[in-house]
């Protein structure tokens, strides 16, 4: 069986090698910044991290406890929200499902529920009945739920989705982005540190995440001086 990192690699693009060190991450190496900034929603105090995945991405289960350990620890510092890679563009039913709870105010709620339905239970949700048959076992109204899955405003970021994504330039998951210009991946952080051992991965990529937080922290504090 495959170690812990590789089942990273499997849902992520490869990096290009650079020397380099979690504690001191190089641009190229361990992350890339994006030519053309996105707009961001924190807080003028706040770092904005955003984790691109999507529900059936192994490396995306695999991470979770992990991530939420992580954000506890940053407690106030960061302002955390997710974005569903429209694997399927426009018609992708996972992040139609994701889209919809988020409208519904249900998603961080639901979250770890979907994950355990698609890794720990195995049930695939693959169509629009699928997502119904699940939202109402799990305790949403049938038509609240159609209400918001077929709404003008879900339906409209359905169609954005793919062209977002693009403008992050994110192709795999789980991708982060940090401050809206900040892109890093386990990947490459495996790739930059080719030493590092199984159990070294997490937390020398949730140490790179959190020098790119700090980073971000001080170019605002900066820019309000």
């Amino acid at each position: 069986m495959r170690g812990f990192r590789w089942m990273f690699l499997a849902c992520t693009l490869l990096a290009g090698v650079v020397s380099a060190s979690p504690p001191n991450p190089v641009r190229g190496a361990e992350f890339q910044v994006l030519s053309n900034p996105m707009p961001v929603r924190a807080a003028e105090k706040k770092v904005e991290v955003i984790e691109f995945f999507m529900y059936h991405c192994p490396a995306c289960n695999a991470l979770e406890p992990a991530l939420q350990d992580w954000l506890k620890k940053m407690g106030d510092k960061v302002e955390f929200r997710r974005i569903h890679l429209p694997y399927y563009g426009e018609t992708d039913p996972e992040a139609h499902m994701f889209l919809t709870l988020e409208a519904l105010g249900l998603e961080k709620e639901m979250h770890a529920r979907l994950l355990i339905t698609w890794h720990v239970q195995r049930k695939r949700l693959r169509s629009d009945q699928d997502n119904l048959n699940w939202a109402v076992t799990h305790g949403i109204e049938q038509k609240i739920f159609l209400d918001a899955y077929n709404s003008f405003s879900v339906l409209s970021m359905m169609k954005r989705l793919p062209r977002l994504v693009e403008n992050y330039g994110v192709t795999s998951t789980p991708t982060f982005v940090i401050d809206g210009r900040y892109v890093t991946q386990t990947s490459m952080v495996v790739e930059a540190n080719p030493k590092l051992s199984n159990d070294e991965v997490l937390p020398a990529s949730f140490q790179v995440m959190e020098v790119l937080v700090e980073r971000a922290a001080k170019e605002k504090q900066s820019k309000q001086k």
